[in-house]
């Protein structure tokens, strides 16, 4: 594990590995580098690729650090580009890395970019009378704010509950039955500190990039799974028809984590949509 300096002198750990064109892979929520260490057999045969811990994620000290709002991920992301110079870079978003890399095109364009894929992520996690796409369909202010009263009371127990009481019956079934990968699940989050990760996640759901969807002049590759715990499908067809050079791949029978769940697909999709640009 190496790192570079934010421009704020904070340490952000990435891990590099292979040799080839540059692949920046961004994790989800609560997650690390670590949840793309399965493609890397696949993917570093022809690509550099470097994995972040986003900041306040993995193993990164909590006392001196800026929150990790999306903004402040963003220009993290500016500065690991600079730092290693990196040009043509193909952007690989999950989740929360979907939404990073949304601000940081907000925010500096896609100069340093080829192209982008984008897994299971709405635009706007809120939903309101004008807008349905995001978190279940009918995920709303107030139901925001009961969450957030959970995560204080019990972190792991609200992170399990967001992910098991949603769209995906199978999820909720495993959870009620404290199914040995829930048990595992939840000891991982409770060694976490929580206070960063839930100011994180405010400023997740705060954001709303619909109208930068737009704005993306690369080739996207969207990733969606057919049984998101989050996301119905319309979600998916939403983000593909508001970005102009975009392919939508639903993954059937998946949950939030179609990539993991099918992982020599992805692995040959994202290779082949990198291939037939270069």
């Amino acid at each position: 594990m190496t790192h570079f300096l934010a421009d704020d002198g904070t340490k952000i750990h990435v891990k590099i590995s292979g040799e080839g064109s540059p692949l920046v892979m961004l994790h989800g929520w609560t997650s690390s580098h670590q949840e793309w260490f399965p493609f890397l057999p696949a993917l570093q045969q022809k690509h550099r690729v470097y994995r972040w811990d986003a900041r306040a994620h993995g193993g990164h000290p909590i006392a001196d650090q800026a929150p990790a709002t999306a903004q402040r991920m963003a220009r993290d992301l500016e500065n690991l580009l600079e730092h290693f110079n990196l040009e043509n870079v193909c952007a690989v978003g999950h989740s929360m890395g979907a939404l990073t890399l949304w601000q940081y095109i907000r925010d500096f364009g896609t100069r340093r970019l080829s192209r982008l894929c984008i897994i299971d992520q709405s635009p706007k996690l809120l939903t309101d009378e004008n807008w349905e796409h995001g978190i279940y369909g009918k995920f709303d202010q107030g139901q925001a704010k009961e969450l957030m009263n959970l995560l204080r009371e019990d972190f792991a127990e609200g992170v399990l509950k967001l992910t098991a009481f949603g769209l995906n019956r199978r999820a909720r079934d495993k959870y009620l039955a404290n199914a040995s990968g829930w048990e595992r699940s939840r000891l991982a989050l409770r060694a976490q500190n929580p206070e960063p990760l839930i100011a994180c996640w405010n400023s997740l759901t705060a954001a709303d990039y619909r109208d930068v969807l737009s704005q993306i002049d690369l080739p996207a590759m969207l990733v969606y799974g057919g049984e998101s715990n989050f996301y119905r499908v319309e979600t998916a067809h939403y983000v593909a028809s508001q970005i102009p050079n975009a392919v939508l791949h639903i993954y059937e029978g998946t949950d939030h984590s179609p990539h993991q769940w099918q992982r020599e697909r992805f692995a040959k999709e994202l290779m082949d949509f990198i291939d037939q640009l270069t």
